[in-house]
């Protein structure tokens, strides 16, 4: 079963070889690599979520941990993604973009090779918190350098595509982690940031962030770099710079720092940015990643089968919200995948309810597998990718770095919350603590069918004036 799987989640993937092609043809050499590197250190945050699940039974009995013992190392992850999210605004406008991908990739090493060689509890918890330290500075990082140097017609795409990569870790992950023991899953975990090293030397630095630190004789190399010799970047070189010269000029007048974030121009992109990354946090996500052996034998389904099912649909999710976000635009996107992460609550608490109960005892496990499916499916397609793309696109160089601290913050301290209380909210009441979670993904539905808008088609200084200018008016569909 565990092969059938894997090979599935193979032609899943290859569906999306049209468009690497698209992004091969439409780019350099030197953007394919920057593309890569930024796919691998998705692929390696996703390698770490998708560690915890089927790796518990086997750190629990090997290292005689309790309850309160593993949930510590799961939600210390977040423990260090809340650190990683105090530093990562400062951190990349200090040293740049790709210094501090170098940065992450080495933590990430180092907390792998601690969990793998962990005899006790303090190594094991040591090397998730590091690694919850480059995960808090990676994942906004990330989502910002790709789309700060795609071309506009492919930056969706590529953004989404290359945080696709964090779905298919998690997916090879589940699978892997049935067939492999946790130490050995452990060091195959420090693979990706191993590759991605010597690419470090040969890719570009974001010429966005050139202009900010006053290297702006380089930002047209830089674009020609990306586009091609041939290419014309004079009209995206002098827009970056202009840009980059409003901006400076209204930062030479107002010097309040990190609090400039929460000038009242702000309010709007703020809100929308820190509410979309905060949702699939207090929906259940870490729950659900992180403790999915706990939900399949609570409610009778085989580990196994349930893990190598919800690797599948949770990579065909992806793939398909790559396709088609510079299609059918993120807005639209966002709305069917929070709908259906609601509804994927709802049917798990009602297969908990069930179960408590005794009622329908052979439909039960049914419906708890495809409850979990239905949420990783739909997380997949929209809330895993896009609210990190909305939140690289929509604030401006001056504030980005603070913009990045808080929303990342605020998803670390929700992502910890979840983490950390689950095990105990299960306890608690299995069917309340998932309907709590639907609650929360249904009123998400409502936000963003009210107030987030659509940035496909959009230069990023176009979607960046549209928000701190006025908020747009055609947002809802109500």
């Amino acid at each position: 079963m565990a092969e059938e799987g894997l090979l599935l989640v193979s032609s899943n993937r290859s569906s999306s070889s049209s468009l690497l092609s698209e992004i091969s043809n439409a780019s350099t050499k030197s953007f394919v690599l920057a593309f890569t590197v930024g796919s691998c250190g998705a692929f390696a945050f996703g390698c770490i979520i998708g560690f915890s699940a089927p790796a518990q039974s086997g750190i629990m009995q090997d290292l005689n941990l309790s309850i309160a013992d593993y949930s510590l190392f799961g939600s210390i992850l977040t423990v260090g993604l809340i650190l990683g999210a105090l530093i990562c605004g400062k951190l990349t406008d200090l040293v740049g973009r790709v210094y501090t991908i170098l940065i992450t990739n080495i933590l990430f090493i180092i907390g792998w090779f601690a969990i793998a060689f962990a005899k006790g509890v303090w190594l094991l918890d040591l090397g998730r918190l590091l690694q919850g330290v480059s995960v808090g500075i990676g994942a906004y990082l990330g989502p910002v350098y790709i789309t700060e140097i795609a071309p506009r017609n492919l930056r969706g795409a590529a953004s989404s595509l290359s945080q696709l990569f964090a779905g298919v870790g998690i997916s090879v992950f589940y699978a892997l982690g049935t067939v492999v023991a946790w130490r050995n899953l452990a060091i195959l975990g420090s693979i990706p940031s191993l590759m991605v090293l010597p690419l470090l030397f040969f890719i570009p630095e974001s010429p966005r962030w050139l202009a900010k630190v006053g290297r702006g004789t380089e930002v047209k190399a830089v674009l020609l770099s990306l586009r091609g010799p041939k290419s014309d970047v004079s009209d995206e070189t002098a827009e970056i710079l202009e840009y980059t010269e409003h901006v400076k000029q209204q930062q030479d007048v107002d010097r309040r720092g990190f609090f400039k974030l929460f000038q009242r121009k702000y309010a709007f992109s703020l809100t929308i940015g820190v509410v979309l990354i905060a949702l699939p946090q207090l929906g259940g996500l870490n729950g659900y990643s992180f403790y999915t052996d706990s939900i399949f034998t609570s409610t009778g389904v085989s580990s196994d089968f349930g893990f190598i099912s919800t690797s599948v649909v949770q990579m065909f999710g992806g793939i398909l919200g790559t396709v088609l976000i510079d299609v059918s635009g993120r807005r639209t996107l966002l709305l069917v995948s929070q709908g259906g992460m609601f509804l994927g609550c709802l049917a798990t608490a009602i297969s908990f309810f069930l179960k408590k109960n005794n009622c329908w005892e052979t439909g039960t496990p049914i419906l708890a597998l495809i409850s979990v499916m239905l949420y990783f499916g739909s997380y997949g397609s929209g809330m895993g990718t896009i609210p990190w793309i909305i939140a690289s696109e929509i604030y401006p160089v001056d504030i980005k770095g603070a913009a990045g601290t808080m929303c990342n913050l605020v998803s670390s301290i929700s992502s910890w919350l979840v983490a950390y209380s689950f095990s105990f909210l299960l306890q608690w009441s299995s069917t309340g603590t998932f309907l709590m979670f639907a609650t929360i993904s249904g009123l998400g539905f409502v936000f963003i069918a009210k107030l987030v808008p659509e940035t496909k088609g959009k230069s990023l200084e176009e979607i960046q004036s549209l928000f701190t200018e006025s908020p747009p008016e055609d947002s809802t569909i109500f």
